[in-house]
């Protein structure tokens, strides 16, 4: 993608459909005059009284719990400089929007036009009152550190300047383990340090208080090592000023232990690295380029421990490890402050959570068989679901024990049920589902590229490396979209009708011919099939030429499905083909089934049905909890329609029993935890969070769906195609673009768990 291209892709993405990142919801009913009334006058008096006789009950009638001000006056955005705070904004929304989407925390951005400090100082205490923490952004040194120690000693709400402490804590955490490893002790190992801002500060403070020696590190700024010799230093740079008569990094670099990068791309050689001692350890946090790059660092030193800020290479120190689940905690006990033991606390929460078993889902995402604490993982991964309920309850319980926590948590176990339900308000399922594909990019054919809406589509997955697209359609339209949306690239365009793919359309047209010509298909039929770029697209995945496609934009589902049952065909052991949808609601992801194909399904494809979306929801890292749902319960209805649920049920449950599926079910009952075990305790999903609906029949599963879609503005992945021998999905008519892209990272992903099964029974 052009510069110019990616410029105009980002002022749209911050600009349509609605400027800014995010925005206020309701959170309570307000349709009804007597809702009206409630929610401000008269109604809104009687908890305004009750706040002005007891403070701390602002925290039972507002918002005040979990609100977050992200505040900025922009003098220091990462990259940028000083901008200013109305150029800061963007920033401030979107650190607001990761405050939300991994922790649940909702926040207003607020960017002060002041670079005075105690202009800014006065004005955060202000209006601290509305909320329940600030975190500090982009402020340059070394005003950040004025500011942020007197927020701190002045408010007593939790304040944290998450430039300073988010990469100390995160990469403290990786330290730690890298040491381990390296067979190492904290308290010996000789630290370089390239950087003195405010983070590099931070960082080398939080080392110590782990162990580290502050006559072991030594720090380097812009004009080299920063000695106790050397003059007009600040005071935090004199509090890390090193007595050793070195002015280099070249110098320092020589037998150390650790080098931290805070610093500027490129500025470690191999040679730096050949000198340091064995087992090196290097974070080279600098970005986008780090201060080494990845590839030449491990292939320099074999026995290297790297890191990098980027999310490309193993080890990505990144601050969102950090800030969203210590405010999290920090807010669930009302804490005053975030000290350092809350800071610590999140420390060895992180690092104990890299050495233990890592779940599916997260292997899933980064494409590994499976992950173990060691050289290429000593931190745990940002997509990791178990960091809500692992870091928030250590930061919580470290500020209850050192006495900064205004409220108390009785049941811990309760408690992290309740931050584990926060994980289901946002996509984690998508951004799991792109990082999944793009570990290892599929060619997959788009059979109606002369589409803009699908030629977009594929210019996203190609310039994110999703997939490798193949472009089908009219070749001077494609290239002229092409034109017409930047899209530069070599790309390769294929037209089913132009007599250079004559040779191709004969070869196709032989091998349909001769699998359907016992079915009526005439050699000439067949040849005039492969001028339709459906049946030609088939047949390039058919014949390898393609690992998969994706077609339906502009044709009615049946229409696009024909082709793909003739020339593909069904997976060995399936006898009818079915389709799931994934749904991004607030309770998490859900599967409903069968969405597009099977009409009214008997018992035995029912059971099919259950069992292939099981295998789907499992080729996503979780485990599944279907519920087969009707308008009866358990045996309420004899009526067919009921019966064949059951009947359903009974054969999974004696085919399969692990697989936790239970019916016939009403839909409330399902999703209900409370009122299935009140009124049907035996059921095998007491206790269980359902992830996935089959449903009786066509009619049911597409309505629900498309309601959930267009009255909850949910999204949705899908129809996902069950049962096929190859990677082919079909679109809903008109999906949008960004429905395209994710079935093509679906399409991606089912190409390469068909190509592992391949392989595994081929060795058999």
């Amino acid at each position: 993608m052009s510069e110019q291209s990616k410029r105009r892709e980002a002022l749209i993405y911050h600009a349509k459909p609605t400027p800014g990142k995010i925005k206020v919801v309701p959170t309570k009913k307000y349709a009804s005059q007597r809702d009206l009334s409630l929610a401000y006058s008269p109604g809104v008096a009687v908890p305004c009284l009750e706040i002005e006789k007891d403070t701390e009950s602002v925290y039972k009638y507002t918002a005040k719990g979990n609100l977050v001000a992200v505040i900025s006056n922009g003098t220091a955005v990462l990259g940028l400089g000083n901008i200013g705070p109305e150029a800061s904004k963007p920033v401030m929304e979107g650190k607001g929007l990761l405050f939300k989407i991994f922790a649940d925390i909702d926040v207003f951005d607020i960017e002060v036009d002041t670079e005075n400090v105690e202009e800014f100082i006065e004005t955060v205490k202000k209006i601290a009152p509305t909320f329940g923490g600030i975190n500090l952004e982009d402020i340059k040194a070394p005003e950040a550190f004025e500011i942020e120690r007197r927020l701190k000693e002045e408010l007593d709400i939790p304040v944290m300047h998450d430039d300073q402490h988010g990469t100390a804590i995160i990469s403290a955490a990786a330290l730690l383990n890298a040491v381990e490893i390296s067979d190492k002790k904290i308290d010996e190992v000789k630290i370089v340090i390239s950087g003195a801002g405010a983070a590099a500060i931070s960082c080398s403070r939080l080392y110590q208080a782990c162990g580290a020696k502050r006559e072991n590190m030594v720090m380097l700024d812009s004009k080299g090592v920063i000695r106790d010799d050397r003059e007009n230093l600040t005071k935090e740079k004199a509090e890390f000023a090193t007595h050793r008569k070195i002015d280099t990094l070249d110098e320092a670099m020589k037998d150390a232990d650790v080098f931290i990068g805070l610093s500027m791309a490129n500025i470690v050689s191999p040679e730096m690295l050949l000198a340091m001692a064995k087992n090196p350890i290097v974070f080279a946090m600098a970005n986008p380029d780090p201060e080494i790059k990845y590839d030449t660092a491990i292939a320099t030193r074999k026995d290297i421990i790297m890191a990098t800020g980027r999310s490309d290479h193993p080890n990505q120190v990144n601050n969102v490890l950090g800030f969203p689940f210590i405010f999290r905690g920090a807010l669930d006990v009302r804490a005053t402050k975030i000290n350092e033991a809350m800071k610590m606390a999140a420390v060895k929460a992180l690092a104990k959570l890299a050495k233990e078993p890592v779940p599916e889902q997260v292997n899933v995402a980064y494409g590994e068989t499976r992950l173990t604490f060691g050289r290429d993982y000593i931190i745990p991964k940002p997509f990791d679901p178990r960091l809500i309920a692992e870091v928030p309850p250590a930061v919580a319980k470290a500020a209850i024990d050192s006495g900064v926590a205004k409220k108390q948590i009785l049941d811990w176990e309760k408690y992290k049920d309740t931050l584990l339900e926060r994980l289901g308000s946002d996509n984690k399922l998508v951004r799991l589902l792109l990082n999944r594909a793009k570990l290892h990019p599929k060619r997959i054919v788009f059979a109606e590229a002369d589409q803009l809406d699908v030629l977009k589509a594929a210019q996203i997955v190609y310039e994110e490396g999703i997939a490798i697209p193949i472009l089908l359609g009219r070749k001077e339209t494609i290239e002229a979209l092409m034109a017409e949306i930047d899209f530069d690239a070599d790309i390769e365009i294929r037209d089913p009708k132009t007599e250079e793919e004559n040779d191709c359309k004969n070869r196709y047209a032989e091998v349909y011919w001769q699998q359907r010509k016992r079915r009526g298909v005439t050699y000439y039929a067949a040849q005039r099939l492969m001028r339709e770029r459906n049946y030609f697209a088939a047949m390039m995945v058919n014949q390898g030429d393609a690992d998969g496609l994706i077609s339906g934009y502009s044709n009615n589902y049946p229409t696009v499905l024909k082709p793909m049952l003739e020339l593909i065909g069904l997976a060995d052991g399936v006898s009818r083909a079915a389709t799931t949808n994934i749904m991004m609601t607030k309770r998490g992801p859900m599967f409903l089934s069968d969405t597009s194909i099977n009409v009214d399904p008997d018992s035995k494809t029912l059971a099919k049905i259950a069992q292939m979306t099981s295998q789907v929801i499992k080729m996503f890292g979780m485990t599944p909890v279907m519920a087969m749902v009707s308008y009866s319960n358990f045996g309420s209805s004899d009526n067919d329609r009921a019966s064949k649920i059951r009947e359903a049920v009974a054969y999974l449950h004696r085919h399969y029993p692990d697989l936790l599926v239970d019916g016939e079910l009403q839909t409330d009952f399902a999703l209900n935890d409370e009122m299935l075990r009140e009124r049907f305790p035996f059921s095998k999903l007491v206790g269980k969070k359902v992830n996935s609906l089959i449903f009786p029949n066509l009619d049911s599963a597409n309505i629900t769906y498309k309601l959930l879609k267009e009255l909850h503005e949910a999204d949705s992945i899908g129809p996902i195609m069950l049962g096929m021998k190859k990677p082919v999905h079909i679109l809903q008519l008109g999906a949008s673009v960004d429905e395209i892209v994710n079935m093509t990272a679906i399409a991606v992903i089912d190409a390469q768990y068909k190509e592992k099964s391949d392989l595994e029974n081929a060795e058999k």
